[in-house]
């Protein structure tokens, strides 16, 4: 196919398609005339990958870049694959605070108490302890039994993420759901969460039950 049918195909305008090979984010076609290439259906779903990465990831080129770069090189694991794409979606956006030392041991101390095998850079390490930090700025030093329980549903979550990857054939597929699902599995978490405080509340707080559970 023709590099318009290619951005058609991938849904793309064909502006985006050339500017993802400008910034080599997308291979070459195989040349059939001096200005002219023909593309395969793998390429289209590169340029659905880099999409993803780029828009809904919110990665930087040179973060796409980097998830790309370990996708062509074919020896990657799933797992190495993984921390490069959770390490490209942590990169700041804007300056973030820097936990505290106290909070970041207690992250690692759950998450060891769960039996995780962690590396010491994970980003959601830092993450996890800003909230930690956040918590007791309010006066609430959260305790074991309130960490273990979110430790317990995120490894339910994280486990349901791992069984996702399996439905996917590709390497490029398996990226995609991989970047697009942490994303995207942020929100859906939360607005889970939400609907079970709504619950848990008319449980803990009978008071409330005059509001429309509906």
């Amino acid at each position: 196919m023709r590099v318009s049918e290619l951005a058609r195909q991938a849904g793309v305008p064909l502006s985006a398609v050339k500017y993802y090979q400008r910034e080599r984010l997308v291979p070459e076609g195989e040349r059939s005339a001096p200005n002219q290439a023909e593309y395969s259906d793998a390429h289209v779903q590169r340029v659905r990958l880099i999409r993803a990465l780029l828009e809904t990831g919110g990665l930087s080129i040179a973060a796409t870049k980097a998830v790309i770069e370990t996708l062509d090189a074919g020896d990657s694991s799933l797992a190495e694959t993984f921390a490069v794409a959770q390490h490209a979606m942590s990169t700041p956006r804007t300056s973030e605070s820097t936990p505290s030392a106290e909070s970041r041991d207690r992250v690692t101390q759950i998450a060891h108490s769960q039996g995780w095998a962690i590396s010491a850079d994970n980003p959601g390490i830092n993450a996890a302890a800003r909230a930690l930090d956040g918590l007791r700025a309010i006066g609430f030093d959260a305790p074991d039994t309130y960490l273990t329980a979110y430790a317990t549903a995120a490894s339910a979550a994280a486990a349901a993420d791992l069984r996702a990857l399996t439905t996917r054939q590709t390497p490029d597929r398996i990226a995609e759901l991989m970047v697009v699902g942490s994303v995207l599995g942020d929100p859906l978490f939360a607005g889970l969460r939400r609907l079970a405080q709504q619950d848990a509340t008319h449980d803990l707080f009978p008071a409330d039950t005059k509001r429309d559970r509906t």
